[in-house]
């Protein structure tokens, strides 16, 4: 009995986590270039096989059952999302592999978002202003102010105002996607993943939008919400069972 209520128990926690994960993919789904988190939930085995105990001081008969469930690290699916025409002359989308790199708090930093504007200096940075765009050599970009106006940038990624060339937006791909982590502002971080630069294609005047699928999103939450609601019900049937043991069946009469 108070195994099974140990067992509902890490349901309710996975179940939970899932719940938090798919809701901030759900709240995302208009963000530009925002890339779905995936939940793995995995089995988790008894202690006596996974040594963490003598298996001769484990009860044979629950070494045989399941260790209940563990939420496994967390994944970040990097599929392509759709590109959305906006006409604006800062907007750009990546067309297949690459992000673009950024510079924040004086570190490197990576997105898709491709929704660009112009600081008050004339530097060229994120839609939200907390990095700096950087170009093919890792520097930011800086426009003149008496051509903020005109400023665009080209199929090729080059930031212009009218014939003149301020730099080359800057793409790196990573051989190895899973070392990337997001750090908050729709930006990633590389956790030792080497970047090198690539030919990316570039679509001027798009965004590329999020790859959350809401249909999808939302039928997922609706089977977490019952299979949290499952389990916890089988706390309480458990809870009432381990009492009727001790206050009924224990009962000297």
């Amino acid at each position: 009995m108070v195994y099974g209520i140990y067992s509902s128990a890490a349901g309710l926690l996975a179940n939970q986590y899932r719940q938090e994960v798919l809701a901030n993919n759900l709240a995302n789904v208009n963000t530009a270039g925002f890339k779905q988190d995936l939940t793995v939930i995995r089995e988790r085995q008894p202690a006596s096989r996974e040594n963490l105990v003598d298996p001769e001081w484990s009860d044979h008969t629950l070494a045989g059952l399941t260790g209940h469930v563990l939420v496994a690290p967390t994944t970040t699916s990097f599929e392509s999302g759709t590109l959305e025409t906006t006409g604006k002359p800062l907007d750009v989308a990546i067309a297949g592999e690459g992000f673009f790199r950024v510079r924040a708090g004086g570190m490197d930093r990576y997105t898709r978002d491709g929704r660009f504007t112009l600081s008050p200096d004339g530097t060229l940075v994120t839609a939200a202003g907390n990095a700096e765009v950087l170009d093919e050599t890792g520097r930011p970009i800086h426009v003149p102010r008496n051509l903020q106006g005109q400023v665009r940038i080209d199929a090729n990624g080059e930031v212009r105002a009218g014939n003149r060339s301020f730099g080359r937006v800057g793409v790196v791909e990573f051989d190895d996607r899973s070392l990337l982590r997001k750090t908050g502002g729709n930006l990633l971080e590389s956790l030792g993943a080497r970047a090198r630069s690539v030919e990316p294609t570039l679509h001027s005047g798009a965004i590329e939008g999020s790859n959350v699928d809401p249909t999808r999103t939302m039928v997922s939450m609706i089977e977490v919400t019952r299979a949290y609601q499952m389990n916890a019900t089988l706390v309480g049937l458990a809870d009432q069972t381990l009492g009727r043991a001790v206050n009924d069946i224990a009962r000297v009469k």
